[in-house]
C-alpha cells in the first residue's frame, strides 16, 4: 500500500507513472468513456480547510467513474473527541481512499501511521502534491510536451511553490524561484536538489525579472496563505515588486502562458490585465486537476 503525502514519496518514475494514466483517462473521458475504475470504491474526504477545486474534482472523479466519496468536516470530530490511534483505525476500515486537507501537515503523516488505506496530501502547509500533478499535467498540454518547458514562480515560496520544485525535478523541468529575501526557501534545501538533479534543475532569485527571462511557463500564488491572514499587510509591501504584471510576462519567451493555483487577488501578486487575458491558462489547469487526481487515484488502487 503506498500513500502520497508529498512528491517525496514517489520516485521520478512513479510521478510519470501517474501522468500517463492521467493523460490516458482524460483521453477516454472527453471522448464520452466513463469505465467504472472505481465501482464499489469510497474515498473519504477529511477537510479542516475550506476548498473548491480539491473536494469537487475528488468527489467528481468517483462519481464519474462509478465510485462515491464521503465529505468529513468539522462534525466526525477529527483530533477532538479521541485520539487519532482510534479515529484513523476507524474511519480507513470503512473506506479504500482517504484525503485529508490539514492545517499542519505533521497531522497527514500521523494519520497514514494508523491508516488502513492509502492517504493523499489534498493540501498541507508544507506541500500540495495534487496540485503539482495537474500543474505538469498542464504545462505538457500547453507546450505540446515537457522537453523545453522552463517554469518561473515569482511569489512566496509556500507548499504549492514546494511541490512545484520537486516535480519539476522529478521531470527534468528546469523551475526558478523568485522571492523577495526573508520569504525564500532554505539556500541548503535549494542546493541538496541541485546535489541530486543538477545544478540547472533549480535556481533561486531575489528577483523576477532574473526567473522570468528565458521563461515559457510564468506561475503565480497569493502572498498571504490560508493561516497567514495576520501577516498580509506585512507582505503585501514585501512582494511589492514581485506582481506578474505584462511588463513582467514581456521579459518572458514570447507566448509564454501564466500559471496559478488559485484563488487569486487581482492586483496583488497578478495584475487583472494577465490573469484575465490571453496569456492565462487558470481554468485549463485548474480543470486538470480533476484529471490529475483520477491517475493518481487509479495508481494507487493498482498499488493496493
Amino acid at each position: 500500500m503506498r500513500h502520497l503525502i508529498s512528491l517525496d514519496d514517489l520516485q521520478p518514475e512513479e510521478t510519470q507513472e501517474i501522468l500517463a494514466i492521467a493523460r490516458s483517462l482524460k483521453y477516454d473521458f472527453e471522448r464520452g468513456t466513463r469505465e467504472p475504475i472505481f465501482a464499489g470504491h469510497v474515498l473519504g474526504l477529511l477537510f479542516e480547510k475550506p476548498s473548491l477545486r480539491t473536494r469537487v474534482s475528488f468527489e467528481a472523479l468517483m462519481a464519474q467513474h462509478g465510485g462515491n466519496s464521503l465529505y468529513l468536516g468539522d462534525d466526525v470530530g477529527w483530533q477532538k473527541r479521541e485520539p487519532v490511534c482510534d479515529f484513523i483505525p476507524v474511519l480507513t476500515s470503512y473506506l479504500d481512499f482517504l484525503v485529508i486537507r490539514a492545517k499542519h501537515h505533521q497531522d497527514i503523516v500521523e494519520a497514514a501511521r494508523y491508516s488502513s488505506c492509502p492517504v493523499i496530501n489534498g493540501l498541507s502547509d508544507k506541500s500540495h502534491p495534487c496540485q503539482a500533478l495537474a500543474d505538469l499535467l498542464t504545462v505538457e498540454e500547453l507546450l505540446g510536451s515537457l522537453e523545453h518547458a522552463v517554469i518561473a514562480y515569482v511569489g512566496d515560496a509556500n507548499n504549492v511553490a514546494e511541490s512545484l520544485v520537486k516535480i519539476c525535478c522529478h521531470l527534468n523541468v528546469p523551475i526558478r524561484i523568485a522571492s523577495p529575501v526573508g520569504y525564500q526557501f532554505d539556500p541548503s534545501w535549494i542546493e541538496s536538489l541541485q546535489s541530486a538533479y543538477g545544478k540547472n534543475a533549480v535556481a533561486q532569485y531575489a528577483n523576477a525579472n532574473s526567473a522570468v527571462a528565458g521563461a515559457n511557463i510564468i506561475y503565480s500564488d497569493v502572498w498571504a496563505s490560508m493561516g497567514q491572514e495576520s501577516e498580509h499587510a506585512q507582505r503585501k509591501v514585501a512582494f511589492t515588486n514581485f506582481q506578474v504584471t505584462e511588463s513582467l510576462m514581456n521579459q518572458a519567451l514570447p507566448g509564454a502562458k501564466f500559471l496559478h493555483c488559485l484563488p487569486a487577488r487581482r492586483g496583488e501578486e497578478v495584475s487583472a490585465a494577465v490573469i484575465d487575458g490571453p496569456a492565462s491558462a487558470i481554468i485549463h489547469q485548474a480543470n486538470n486537476r480533476l484529471h490529475a487526481q483520477k491517475g493518481l487515484v487509479a495508481w494507487l488502487m493498482e498499488k493496493k
